[in-house]
């Protein structure tokens, strides 16, 4: 085996503190490919606003190296008014047409889904069309698709909780006492980023704490324990796409759901099938940084869905059921673990309520469509 070349140590290094470095003009263009690897990763935004000017320009910095995939929401019949100067694709209702008959709704926030199913790069990073870069506490502007790289191309340790959190970050390490044999970590397949100003709460907190605003920005990545459940949420997310699509799906859809976040759970629901399936095939999750600024433009409007909200007794139910989900030994790629998955949903949930009854539809479905239209690669 060849050692490795001073240039791909060099690089390597960079890496592990690419989320710290605010400044790359300086940076000849070639080792910015190597350093980035503009190829692998595919950016997919869910436009459920006509109007992106604004969040392209803000982006512009950051997304400009990279992919775009745009998928309008099919229910929206606006066009969609971009700036030029991106390397993007818009998919439309039409594009989705060519998955022929189908039970999964591409439909408001799950429409992004959508470009997961057409992206062919191993990563996929999606933000939320109403969130713009959020600035460190230092007041440097956050570059979320460096840091969201750097969490994914670095070991995750779900074995053993680090209390220094992620021992990869520059100015953190593995604390005494913990075992030498699980330092190497496992591969991270999934990047939960976080956001300011605008918090992503239920419609009862929204209506409780309509004024209230988080402004407090934590500088610190963790990896999710072994068995923890967390409820992921779509704002601000990144994956392994190679290895994860088949479970990056849109499943759950509460019976009256709309456009808003609050109104949803199905990014939810995604992240606890996605943590399930990382846990018996021993990936990693993450969380913490990257965050975004996230719009307050509908701050406030909760109250329209508060009375018909029926995410706080579906999640009673879904919780223990995750919590105490053990997948066989027999599953042993995502692709088996989702066929194992779907099988218990169906079994277990979908005599208590409908909606679980149809999500287990769309994941069987999904799987269909991964193996028909997700599964080829750049």
């Amino acid at each position: 085996m060849r050692p490795p070349s001073l240039l791909s140590l060099t690089l390597d290094s960079a890496l592990l503190r690419i989320a710290h470095l605010h400044d790359l003009s300086r940076l000849p263009d070639h080792l910015l490919i190597d350093l980035f690897r503009d190829s692998e990763v595919d950016i997919v935004i869910a436009a459920l606003q006509p109007n992106l000017t604004t969040f392209f320009e803000a982006w512009r910095p950051f997304f400009s190296r990279f992919h775009i995939i745009v998928v309008k929401d099919p229910d929206m019949a606006e066009e969609l008014q971009i700036p030029t100067g991106f390397d993007l694709k818009v998919y439309t209702k039409s594009d989705m047409g060519v998955l022929g008959a189908t039970s999964i709704d591409f439909s408001g926030h799950s429409c992004r889904y959508f470009g997961y199913l057409v992206s062919r790069k191993k990563y996929v990073i999606s933000i939320d069309d109403n969130c713009l870069p959020a600035k460190d506490n230092g007041g440097l502007t956050v570059d979320a698709v460096a840091q969201h790289m750097s969490n994914l191309k670095t070991p995750a340790t779900p074995f053993f909780f680090n209390t220094l959190y992620d021992p990869f970050r520059k100015g953190a390490d593995f604390v005494r006492g913990y075992p030498f044999s699980l330092r190497e970590g496992v591969e991270c397949m999934l990047s939960c980023g976080l956001w300011l100003h605008n918090a992503d709460y239920d419609p009862m907190t929204h209506v409780v704490k309509r004024n209230q605003r988080n402004t407090t920005y934590v500088d610190a990545v963790m990896t999710v324990p072994l068995g923890a459940m967390m409820p992921v949420s779509g704002i601000n997310v990144a994956f392994n796409r190679e290895v994860l699509g088949p479970v990056m799906f849109p499943a759950l859809r509460l019976r009256k759901e709309g456009k808003h976040r609050w109104d949803t759970l199905e990014d939810v629901w995604n992240g606890l099938c996605a943590k399930v399936v990382c846990d018996r095939l021993r990936y990693g999750v993450k969380t913490g940084l990257p965050y975004v600024m996230r719009s307050d433009a509908e701050a406030g409007k909760a109250l329209e869905s508060l009375k018909e909200w029926e995410g706080v007794k579906v999640m009673d139910v879904v919780l223990p059921f995750f919590e105490s989900l053990k997948l066989s030994s027999t599953s042993v790629t995502v692709e088996d673990c989702v066929k194992e998955l779907t099988s218990i949903v169906k079994e277990k949930l979908g005599p208590q309520n409908a909606i679980f009854a149809k999500a287990a539809d769309a994941m069987e479905e999904w799987t269909k469509l991964w193996k028909s239209h997700g599964a080829q690669s750049a």
